[in-house]
């Protein structure tokens, strides 16, 4: 994972997580991150949540709207409500939230470090200064509405923090992690992402060293009035300097286009994952398999599963895919199948229980599944995205289908006959 992953586009959504989808998510969420520790360990699943590309497919896979603001909120959430009863466990303790929980942060990160014998006072800190930089160290226009800090038994962490600017309807998020930071105003992000609004004051990017030195040197020889004086003389007209050019990262930009269209989609990858699961499906998941109406869907949502547990960052820059693997809250690309959601969710349960006790032969299947998916790209071809959201909508009543709007009716075979026969 690299340090500084990029920016994206975020549209600011309302609404709310249903009680429903809020559970399988804090289930699934918990288990992909309990996949990732068993793999590749703790420190990995924090450069993971610290990558804003994997963050917004990992809640795209969750069933959340794959590409609003609201995957932050949830995301946090989910992990809160379902690590804080593992901790012990995994030594991954989630604090802080939305609105008034965030403001909890410093108070819960320090009682975690006395359980831990970490320094709480060291950490809350940090919490409060990651804070105080995304707010006003970089003066972007949002303003900071959710603070979630992550920090493992051996005083590791991430921040995940999101901004909103009502105006434009638009959420910036930040991403913060602790491995490779030397200073908290010297370039510190893992990534920020969110629209160009214009030119950004950010006096924590290491070329605003001199501005943050002559800033301290002013105040200390002039004082706070003196300094007033001396701008109200300066002429407004005054042409400023030309900006230093931005380094380019990559940019994700997240459209406000509710459903997910072909160009949002990777479909060589996504036709890779679908091959990947009809071919791989009967070998490694014969039981699965055996489940009426329900097995071979569900492989394919857990091809893209595995692929969020094993992919690398390049893998993630269609955030849109994994929404095809459990739907959206919001019918978008289709309502979400629970049916198929609590399929996965059993089988990588299953998965991770026998890993934890060394019987790693599940995970390894799922690895299978990933890897083949990557190998059958290469080649497969498939049908165009219309007519696999088409063929999702078919099924949708039969997988257990619901939305915000309530459960998906079962077709109306008449009406259907009656087109065919017309």
């Amino acid at each position: 994972m690299v340090k500084r992953a990029g920016s994206a586009d975020l549209p600011l959504h309302s609404g709310h997580v249903p009680r429903w989808l809020g559970d399988r998510m804090t289930r699934l969420g918990v288990i992909i991150s309990e996949a990732i520790v068993i793999h590749y360990g703790r420190d990995e699943l924090l450069r993971r949540l610290a990558h804003p590309f994997w963050f917004q497919s990992f809640g795209s896979v969750m069933g959340m709207d794959w590409h609003s603001s609201g995957i932050t909120t949830s995301v946090i959430g989910a992990l809160k409500r379902g690590l804080t009863p593992m901790s012990g466990e995994l030594g991954i303790h989630v604090c802080g939230g939305r609105g008034q929980h965030s403001r909890k942060t410093p108070n819960e990160l320090i009682a975690i470090a006395s359980r831990n014998g970490l320094n709480g006072d060291e950490l809350a800190n940090t919490s409060r200064l990651v804070a105080k930089v995304d707010s006003a160290a970089v003066q972007d226009g949002f303003d900071l509405y959710l603070h979630g800090f992550i920090v493992t038994d051996d005083g590791k962490w991430v921040v995940v923090q999101q901004g909103m600017n009502g105006e434009r309807r638009q959420a910036r998020r930040y991403h913060w992690l602790s491995e490779g930071m030397s200073s908290f105003v010297d370039s510190p992000h893992s990534a920020i992402e969110g629209r160009q609004q214009g030119n950004i004051v950010n006096l924590a990017d290491s070329r605003a060293a001199p501005s943050r030195i002559g800033q301290v040197d002013l105040l200390s020889a002039l004082g706070p009035d003196r300094i007033l004086q001396e701008l109200s003389v300066l002429e407004p007209s005054a042409k400023a300097k030309e900006p230093v050019a931005q380094p380019m990262l990559p940019h994700l930009i997240m459209p406000d286009h509710h459903d997910v269209r072909e160009k949002d989609v990777n479909m060589r990858r996504l036709h890779g994952a679908l091959a990947a699961a009809a071919d791989r499906g009967p070998k490694d998941f014969e039981d699965l398999i055996l489940t009426p109406g329900v097995g071979a869907r569900t492989v394919r949502a857990l091809a893209m599963v595995s692929e969020v547990v094993h992919g690398t960052p390049c893998r993630f820059s269609d955030p849109a895919r994994f929404s095809l693997a459990h739907g959206g809250k919001d019918r978008h690309p289709f309502p979400v199948p629970l049916k198929v959601y609590d399929e996965t969710i059993r089988v990588m349960k299953s998965a991770v229980s026998k890993a934890r006790l060394g019987r790693d032969e599940e995970l390894q299947a799922l690895q299978r599944l990933d890897a083949q998916a990557r190998e059958m790209e290469r080649y497969v071809t498939g049908p165009d995205l219309k007519e696999i959201v088409a063929g999702e909508y078919a099924h949708s009543h039969e997988w257990g289908g619901r939305s915000v709007f309530g459960w998906e009716p079962e077709p109306d075979l008449t009406v259907s006959s009656n087109k065919q026969n017309g």
